[in-house]
């Protein structure tokens, strides 16, 4: 019994004995931890005065303020364990980090792909925050480019998040990508309509419409006969932001309305022709008096062969 309780003891002393080894390791390493979290901050702020002198895009200075930080704090704990473990060598995490970036690559491969793709955007920079564009079936604003996705704000106020992979390997349609935009309105004209006269009607009240831009002179093209009018196309410039289009567009319709209301031209409606024959003329189904007369003449020549061939059995 006296031996189980030395024994003990002895086990208990040389616990403590380590405890007591380790804790200055451990304390080192809290210690490496706090000066961690000041030396993030010092970084974050170095990396913002460098992105805002070399980098044009906020997204990038975004995700190099981020980068910076997270490489601060994976140095700072690395160190921390390497104190306060003191068999455990750096390459041995080094090690165990490469076999776990394999098996987190498999099962996030997905994330880490629309990471580099928002990393590509960012560095090419398709488009801009601000930027109007179309992806697939999205349209709208571009509010933000993170590190997975790209906030969209439609113009209906609604927030859509598409993948940085998907809007990297997608045709973007940029609207707002140059100064100006140009806008394509169809008008038809009455087939009696003097077409030099509508035309010079037509380029003449675009031009005084508010928002159409002079730099660019409007056309006014002939495009085809359509069913009930001759159709033109009214090509205008304006500033390329979707308010500014809609409202320019607007005016423009009530403008050209009234223009060719007060120099008498129609704009025609589709117009359907009616033809009224007379029915009982044109009743086909219904057999003609000569026709009938056969019928009914062959018809009693029947019955009389069939009268002569009962009298002769």
């Amino acid at each position: 019994m006296n031996q189980i309780i030395d024994t003990v003891v002895n086990s208990l002393q040389d616990l403590l004995a380590n405890t007591i080894k380790i804790v200055p390791a451990i304390i080192t390493a809290l210690v490496i931890i706090m000066l961690t979290r000041y030396a993030a901050q010092f970084m974050i702020g170095i990396a913002e005065r460098i992105g805002k002198r070399t980098l044009q895009s906020k997204s990038l200075q975004l995700l190099f303020s981020k980068t910076a930080h997270i490489t601060t704090w994976v140095i700072g704990v690395v160190i921390a364990c390497v104190v306060a473990f003191p068999g455990l060598r750096l390459g041995d995490i080094i090690a165990t980090l490469g076999l776990s970036s394999v098996a987190i690559g498999f099962a996030f491969q997905d994330i880490f792909k629309n990471f580099l793709s928002g990393i590509l955007i960012l560095v090419q920079r398709p488009f801009r925050i601000d930027d109007q564009i179309i992806v697939g079936d999205y349209e709208g604003t571009v509010e933000r480019i993170d590190i997975r996705t790209t906030k969209i704000r439609t113009y209906d106020g609604e927030r859509i998040l598409v993948p940085n992979s998907e809007v990297f390997t997608s045709a973007v349609r940029v609207r707002t990508a140059f100064n100006q935009r140009r806008t394509d309105l169809a008008v038809g004209v009455d087939y009696n309509t003097s077409l030099p006269e509508a035309k010079k009607i037509l380029l003449r009240t675009i031009k005084k419409v508010e928002g159409v831009l002079e730099k660019k002179a409007p056309e006014i093209d002939l495009v085809g006969f359509g069913d009930s009018s001759i159709d033109f196309v009214i090509r205008y410039w304006t500033h390329p932001r979707q308010p500014q289009v809609r409202q320019v567009q607007t005016r423009a319709i009530i403008a050209i309305k009234a223009a060719l209301d007060a120099a008498n031209i129609s704009i025609p409606y589709p117009i359907r022709t009616l033809y009224y024959y007379n029915q009982d003329k044109y009743n086909d189904y219904i057999p003609s008096n000569n026709q009938g007369n056969h019928a009914k003449n062959h018809q009693n020549k029947d019955e009389e062969d069939n009268s002569y061939a009962g009298s002769i059995n």
